[in-house]
């Protein structure tokens, strides 16, 4: 039997194909705009219920059985009412046509953003004022920055300074960075629970630790006791960072090689599965 390609070179499979491929993009953008909120939870008590919906029925648990349809025919009201604040977020993005448009990066600002942070870091490390920021990357810091005082101000290093001077309103807790503006200042942060963390080291470096545990966020620690600047990201804690090194280590995580900042939604997306893609 011989395998003729014209069979399958239909208009009817490409529409298929077609089909498949809008379900999965539209699932994989759901899963990116979810990442880093509690709503991943609830997802997961899904699944579990839908698991033990198809043990049911195949055991022949009809109790069971029947109670899990009366909780998936209320599901649909129940998605709605809980994931509320998550369905406001992502119709946003589709309107601002952020869902088509991660591929490209705007360097310059990045660039500023880059040069005031280390404006910033500089004046806090020889002064030894402690201070604590995160940067968004992928993943989403909604449910941190629900915690925090909105501020939505450009980034600038006197401002980052005055935030964290001690006494002030604004000192305490973490400055979160969001699509280059400070989204919100004294903001609550997981702790983490590591005993490789050394002993020394304050909240602000559990913090620190524990964002980068659950996110992919880039977090930056400047010790009040010895003015060490450390950074945190993905369940890494580099401590001891020069203004070299943070500066290098900025630029290779926060800006997009020049050649990459013009590729299409699908080249950006495919770059993000298979080989870590550019951030946002």
């Amino acid at each position: 039997m011989s395998f003729n390609w014209t069979d399958w070179l239909t208009l009817s499979n490409f529409v298929r194909l077609l089909d498949i491929l809008v379900v999965w993009f539209v699932i994989y953008e759901l899963i990116i705009l979810l990442r880093g909120t509690k709503a991943v939870q609830l997802f997961r008590g899904i699944i579990v219920i839908a698991v033990v919906k198809i043990l049911s029925v195949f055991i022949g648990l009809d109790t069971v059985s029947w109670i899990m349809d009366q909780i998936i025919n209320w599901a649909v009201i129940a998605m709605v009412i809980i994931f509320q604040p998550e369905i406001r977020r992502g119709l946003e993005h589709l309107g601002r046509g952020s869902m088509f448009v991660r591929g490209k990066r705007q360097n310059e600002d990045e660039e500023r953003m880059i040069a005031e942070l280390d404006k910033a870091i500089q004046y806090m490390a020889k002064r030894r004022i402690g201070a604590l920021m995160s940067i968004k990357m992928d993943t989403g810091l909604e449910d941190y920055i629900e915690t925090g005082i909105s501020l939505n101000a450009a980034i600038t290093g006197e401002l980052l300074i005055n935030i964290f001077i001690p006494n002030t309103p604004l000192h305490d807790g973490a400055v979160i960075i969001q699509d280059n503006e400070i989204k919100v200042a004294a903001a609550y942060l997981p702790l983490s629970e590591s005993n490789l963390i050394p002993k020394e080291l304050g909240t602000r470096h559990r913090a620190a630790v524990g964002i980068s545990e659950v996110t992919d966020a880039l977090t930056i620690v400047i010790s009040e006791e010895t003015g060490e600047v450390s950074i945190t990201k993905d369940n890494e804690l580099m401590r001891g960072m020069t203004q070299e090194n943070y500066l290098r280590y900025f630029r290779q995580v926060l800006l997009t090689p020049e050649e990459s900042t013009h590729q299409n939604v699908f080249q950006s997306w495919f770059g993000r599965i298979f080989g870590g893609g550019p951030r946002k």
